[in-house]
Order: structure tokens, then sequence, then C-alpha cells
């Protein structure tokens, strides 16, 4: 019925399954979410909710009267398309009891910022040569275009600049454990971001 929820990275961990392979896994503390907002395609165009996660104890009076009805005042706002609106209350709570061993979901979060980066960082560009007298070439990215044709360096051309810090989705990722008691939720893989980051879970299909 939910679409998924609003998380928090927590740090990873491993796990053995049945036959004794060890498995990493992320740790995530997955809601309690609140729904906060319903839309349906008559009123506002189309169809989703809207999921609150987080206490907070400030807000500005416009988000205070936006979660007036709800009686909680939550830090993080997301939205989820769904197909039948109409079975949602506002207010009500959805936990990380919305997913099962086996699910397979879509994770996405705030990549770590790595501040200025070089080409060979960056992109894992080789460098230049190491002999035959190139002592500064060694991390230098290279010819960046052309000279009289086209005479400009083109647009997404692969350069030194600000890294990470920008959202990322890792799709396919399984589902190995939910611990409902605790809110938590165990994950094969890595997920983006650092320890704390807030995630966005998407359920793909569910499992077998």
């Amino acid at each position: 019925m939910f679409p998924g929820l609003i998380a928090r990275k927590l740090g990873m961990s491993q796990v053995f399954r049945q036959d004794g392979t060890v498995v990493a896994v992320s740790v995530i503390e997955a809601g309690p979410c609140l729904v906060t907002q319903v839309e349906t395609k008559e009123k506002d165009g189309y169809n989703a909710i809207q999921l609150g996660f987080g206490p907070v104890k400030r807000l500005n009076r416009p988000e205070k009267g936006h979660l007036k009805r709800t009686g909680h005042l939550l830090r993080h706002l997301r939205e989820f398309s769904i197909d039948d609106p109409a079975s949602i209350q506002l207010g009500q709570r959805v936990g990380v009891d919305i997913f099962k061993a086996g699910d397979i979901v879509k994770i996405s979060g705030i990549s770590k910022g790595k501040g200025f980066a070089g080409g060979v960082k960056r992109y894992h560009f080789a460098g230049g040569p190491k002999t035959h007298g190139q002592s500064d070439r060694h991390r230098a990215p290279g010819s960046a275009g052309g000279t009289t044709f086209p005479g400009r360096v083109l647009k997404g051309r692969r350069m030194p600049g600000h890294m990470g810090n920008r959202k990322v989705t890792v799709g396919n990722l399984e589902v190995i454990k939910v611990d409902a008691d605790r809110n938590l939720l165990l994950v094969k893989g890595a997920v983006p971001g650092a320890k704390r980051g807030l995630l966005i879970i998407n359920k793909i299909r569910p499992g077998k």
C-alpha cells in the first residue's frame, strides 16, 4: 500500500545467512513516518502522499500551519507517488513493517561531499607520462578540446570540479532483515551518504 519511507543511515555491519555466508549490510533507521498530506488527481492533478519524518522543536508559521492537522512538528517532508490515495488517512502512522525480508528497494541520498577534486580523483584519469622529462604532468587532465575545430571546450567535458554532495540513487538492493521493534532495516550493500544522512527508500518489487 505504501510505496516507501523516509529514513536515516546509521552505518554498516554484517550478518550471516542460514547457509553461513556473510553479507555486508547497511543499517537504516526507517521511520516511523506520518502522513502529512494526501494529494488526489481531482484536487491536485496527481496522486501522491506526503510523509513527515523526524521530530523538531521549532518551525516557522507556514510550516506549523501545514502540519497543524497532524498535531506533530516534523523536520523532513517528502512526497511519494501512489496509485490509490483514497485508502490513506491524514495523520496515519507508517512504520518499517511495510517491508519484509527479500523485498527489492531503491534508495536515494546525498553523497559525501569531497570538495574540489582533480580529474584523477574525480573521474579516475590515468594522468600524464611519468618519464621523458615530464615532471609536472602526473595528475594533469590533458587536452580539453580542439584548436581550430571546434575551437572551444565542448559542454559536458569531464574536468576538475566539485565532487560529491549530489543526489545518488542505488537500485536493486535486497532487504535482509526488518526489525520493527527498533525501526531498523538491514539492506544488502552500501547506500549513499554519510552516517545520519537522510535517505528515501522506494519499494521496487516484493520479495519471493
